[in-house]
């Protein structure tokens, strides 16, 4: 091991992060300065990567949970020779820099996740470790390893407090995940001062509950963190925590306060840190030039490594022809086979989530590497996938259908995981009422642009007996308001069978589907073309003429009830519109939008939900028949007359 080398990086990354910081006059010093060491460290003699291709499939990955920290990884970033230039850290902070204020997905070579909002960074890392080995389940032979790597973590005590990050490491040590080790920063400061003002878990023991092996060092010894790491990898089936005392802003004239975790360190403060490090102090940006040449020699050894798997990968795929085929769809996102859809006749009743629950099997069938599953929802939800890999444990790392439990948070910032990964498409499930508890997530996914899949059911009042608590009423509205992310409403078992193929035809954005606990009926479509009219997020269910007097706008069961209500009206001037994703329909331009609307001169909206977003369409707020308030415990057919919320309702409405 090259001490002098670490030694010099660990001094270059304290360099760069204190004058960025101070450059941009915003930022976090206290971490990257606290634990410069694990980081030149951990690229240094740890980690498998090689810069020249940051995308190696078999790379080891790091995720930085604890994101405001971001200095650290854009420095050893740079050091290691990943496209991060000192001018791209000069720009800290900048609008369009690479190096965001909170590490980006897709923004900066060499980073792994978007983190910031702490714990989940440690959650997706899960989500990591679950894909490797899924994959080396699938891949890996008797002759050729091809998936074999490790899933790093860094958290600090904020990860440590957040929920998310008990939820993942609580099912991490469920699923036995020898592969992913994480680092405990333990300075115990937080913002508002010590941690003893709110945090005084004995982390070990918590952790050793969880099902972990808990490992303890200093943060300032290269040589035990490499030997901590080792005895990590030797344990096969528990995941590791290495806590590691540390000092944060080491160096700094206010190291060890809560002072030196989120504020520049002042031009005072930056001279005085380089005097107490030995830096020269005529220089900004400093990087000592045996920081260059400790890595600059790693060089050769990262390209040999690769170049290894390359070989084995090559060999692997002439004696495995069938497995390389597979391996390119899995990570091309292609299928593999046709499974035919299920047929429905008009006139069925079926509940869109039964639907699903149809059509989530119909595309397992044909995307192999389709995963994921729901929080203790398998039956109500309609999840699992009915192959014979079976379920995903520590047993089986084959099965494809995964048992998050009760966590909601984690299982969703697990799959985006999972889906950063590479190579595998996930899906979790859970009560559309319940998304509330994965939002943060769910938006995180939407930043990154991933296509992670959400199977939401029980999308109404109409669950019914639960009452108002599983009643949703503002979520459609909560999750159509997050940049992004697409969220499709199908009315009846057909609808459900286009939403799926358009959710996996997602390669950008997440996806949420909404489905209903009650039967629905599939009902005649008046657009001959709808299936592929309905991509443009609505189409004509019932035409009623060319130039309709009234156009309703209608999702979900809303579509079932708003044909009812016209039956009951007699009146063939009423055209129905089932609109399956809102703002895909809003965002069409007017020639789509009035050839489907039809120039009504009156237009009708009708959800299950709250108005907020339908003023864009309806003719006046009389026009939206939507529920702007709570629901009511008993059965679904009483609790919607209770609300008002009936066809004979939306038939008065359509009448005035």
């Amino acid at each position: 091991m090259n001490e002098k080398g670490i030694a010099a990086a660990a001094l270059s990354i304290r360099s760069l992060t204190m004058d960025a910081v101070q450059k941009a006059n915003s930022g976090h010093p206290g971490l990257p300065m606290g634990c410069a060491e694990l980081a030149a460290t951990l690229y240094g003699e740890v980690l498998k990567h090689n810069p020249a291709d940051s995308k190696w499939v078999d790379r080891d990955r790091f995720v930085l949970s604890a994101g405001h920290g971001s200095m650290l990884l854009y420095s050893i970033l740079h050091l290691c020779g990943y496209k991060v230039s000192i001018d791209d850290i000069k720009q800290f902070r900048q609008v369009g820099s690479k190096c965001p204020g909170h590490p980006e997905y897709g923004q900066t070579d060499g980073v792994e996740n978007t983190s910031g909002p702490l714990g989940q960074g440690v959650a997706m890392a899960v989500g990591m470790a679950v894909a490797e080995t899924m994959l080396a389940a699938r891949f890996n032979t008797a002759k050729h390893t091809i998936v074999d790597h490790y899933t790093y973590s860094l958290v600090g005590e904020g990860c440590l407090m957040e929920g998310v990050s008990s939820e993942a490491s609580s099912l991490a040590g469920h699923l036995k995940l020898g592969k992913l080790i994480v680092f405990y920063d333990e300075n115990r400061i937080s913002i508002d001062g010590s941690t003893k003002i709110a945090f005084t878990d004995d982390i070990a023991k918590r952790y050793e509950a969880y099902g972990w092996q808990v490992l303890q060092g200093s943060m300032y010894n290269p040589a035990e963190i490499v030997s901590l790491v080792n005895t990590a990898k030797d344990c096969k089936d528990k995941p590791t925590l290495i806590m590691l005392k540390s000092i944060i802003g080491k160096g700094a004239p206010n190291e060890g306060t809560a002072d030196v975790h989120g504020a520049p360190l002042g031009i005072e403060g930056v001279a005085a840190a380089k005097k107490n490090l030995g830096l020269p102090a005529d220089k900004n940006f400093y990087v000592l030039p045996e920081a260059y040449e400790y890595y600059e020699g790693k060089k050769n050894s990262w390209e040999k490594a690769e170049k290894a798997w390359k070989i084995e990968f090559e060999a692997w795929s002439k004696e495995n022809p069938a497995l390389r085929i597979q391996w390119d769809a899995f990570y091309e996102g292609k299928p593999t086979g046709q499974t035919g859809l299920p047929v429905y006749k008009t006139g069925d009743k079926v509940a869109t989530r039964s639907a699903s629950g149809e059509m989530l099997n119909v595309m397992a069938s044909r995307y192999k590497n389709l995963v994921g599953g729901s929080a203790d929802l398998m039956g109500p939800n309609k999840t699992k996938v009915t192959d014979d890999d079976g379920i995903y444990t520590s047993e089986n790392r084959k099965g494809r259908t995964i048992e998050f439990g009760i966590r909601e948070f984690a299982m969703s910032a697990i799959s985006a995981g999972i889906a950063l990964h590479g190579g595998l498409r996930p899906f979790c499930a859970t009560f559309l009422i319940f998304s509330d508890y994965l939002r943060p997530s769910l938006r995180i996914a939407a930043l990154m642009k991933i296509n992670t899949i959400y199977i939401l059911t029980h999308d109404s009042i109409f669950v019914g007996e639960d009452g108002p608590t599983h009643q949703p009423v503002e979520t459609l509205a909560a999750l159509r308001a997050i940049p992004n992310v697409q969220v499709l409403r199908p009315g009846d078992a057909e609808e459900t069978e286009a939403a799926w193929e358009m959710a996996m035809e997602s390669k950008d954005h997440p996806v949420c589907m909404a489905f209903s606990r009650q039967n629905l009926v599939v009902y005649e479509k008046a657009d001959p073309d709808w299936k592929n009219t309905i991509r443009t997020g609505a189409y004509i269910v019932k035409e009623g003429t060319a130039k309709p007097d009234i156009t309703i706008l209608a999702t979900g069961s809303e579509v079932n009830l708003a044909l009812e209500a016209v039956k009951q009206l007699g009146n063939k001037q009423i055209r129905v519109v089932s609109v399956i994703d809102r703002t895909l329909f809003s965002k069409q331009d007017a020639v789509i939008r009035d050839r489907i609307i039809g120039g009504a001169k009156r237009i009708v909206t009708a959800e299950a939900g709250i108005s907020m977003g339908w003023e864009a369409f309806a003719s006046s707020a009389a026009d939206m028949f939507c529920i702007n308030g709570f629901g009511e415990s008993g059965p679904a057919s009483k609790v919607a007359e209770f609300l008002g919320f009936t066809a004979e309702r939306l038939v008065e409405i359509l009448k005035k």
